[in-house]
């Protein structure tokens, strides 16, 4: 996730990194060669009536720009979403780590840390899960190493840890360490990290359908192609120029949109999962009174 304090208005006109104009640009490339191309061949174009009039284009384009407003704010959902739930994975995971300091005497404090480097775990496991990256050296430095090795064969990790955690609430409760209340609450922090999961992994495997992303694309380079026709009469050889001025704002509408879809994966605007994973990490530790060594983020551009 790109974190960036806004420059000056007239810096921001020429801001490279964050902006999908990377991307982009040999897409604009090839329609501004194509729009000097129609306007080399305006006189043979304007012979044979092969222009096309400008304002088909302007009623045209308003429906296209409403259509990729809609779309950017489904995508924008979608990514909102995901952080509220990853917010709420924050809380839920403070809540049970504070839980067990308080609800449990300190005597069990060998324990304590097994149940709060489960949570840690947790947090891990599902990031990996929603990236499909690999978990093992998370695993393997927050688990013991039979119950890690384990975790290598599974496919829903996070689940597993979470019903390791239930099962260390069980424990508690045998050992006399928690009473039935208190086990009940629990057992409610524990639910609510199962409907996370379930939100998190509701967003990952249903992404927008296909045939309205193709829809949309074959819409905006269409649109984008035919346009030098419709003012290679009136704007001759500035005709290039705003055809790719034009371009760049639905195309680049369109590529954000396709970024914010997948809010948990690894391109540049989506959720910053590694930071806020070591963030949940850093205060579980510090409710478990121990030392941590905070991030040092710098003002200037970076990507988490």
């Amino acid at each position: 996730m790109i974190i960036k304090k806004k420059s000056n208005w007239f810096k921001m006109l020429f801001e490279w990194n964050g902006s999908v104009l990377p991307q982009l640009m040999p897409r604009l490339i090839l329609l501004l060669l194509f729009s000097i191309l129609v306007v080399y061949f305006k006189p043979f174009l304007l012979e044979h009536n092969l222009h096309i009039n400008p304002a088909i284009f302007t009623l045209f384009g308003i429906a296209l720009a409403i259509f990729l407003g809609f779309r950017n704010n489904v995508s924008y959902d979608r990514f909102w979403e995901g952080r509220k739930l990853w917010g709420a994975l924050l809380n839920d995971t403070r809540s049970l780590a504070r839980q067990s300091h308080t609800l449990i005497d300190n005597d069990y404090n060998e324990k304590r840390d097994q149940f709060i480097n489960l949570l840690i775990a947790f947090v891990y496991a599902l990031k990996h899960q929603l990236r499909h990256t690999d978990s093992s050296d998370d695993m393997s430095r927050l688990l013991s190493k039979e119950f890690a090795n384990t975790l290598k064969e599974v496919h829903f990790k996070p689940i597993i840890i979470l019903r390791e955690l239930g099962n260390w609430v069980k424990n508690a409760k045998k050992e006399g360490k928690i009473d039935s209340m208190s086990q009940l609450a629990f057992e409610e922090n524990l639910n609510k990290l199962s409907d996370i999961v379930g939100g998190c992994e509701r967003i990952a495997s249903t992404p927008i359908p296909y045939t309205y992303s193709v829809l949309l694309h074959r819409t905006v380079y269409i649109y984008c192609f035919i346009l030098p026709f419709g003012f290679v009469e009136t704007l001759g050889w500035i005709t290039p120029f705003a055809i790719v001025f034009i371009a760049y704002t639905f195309v680049a509408l369109e590529a954000i949109a396709d970024e914010l879809e997948d809010p948990f994966g690894l391109q540049p605007n989506d959720l910053a999962l590694d930071t806020m994973s070591q963030m949940i990490e850093n205060t579980l530790l510090e409710l478990n009174n121990k030392k941590i060594t905070p991030p040092n983020n710098s003002n200037d551009y970076y990507i988490t």
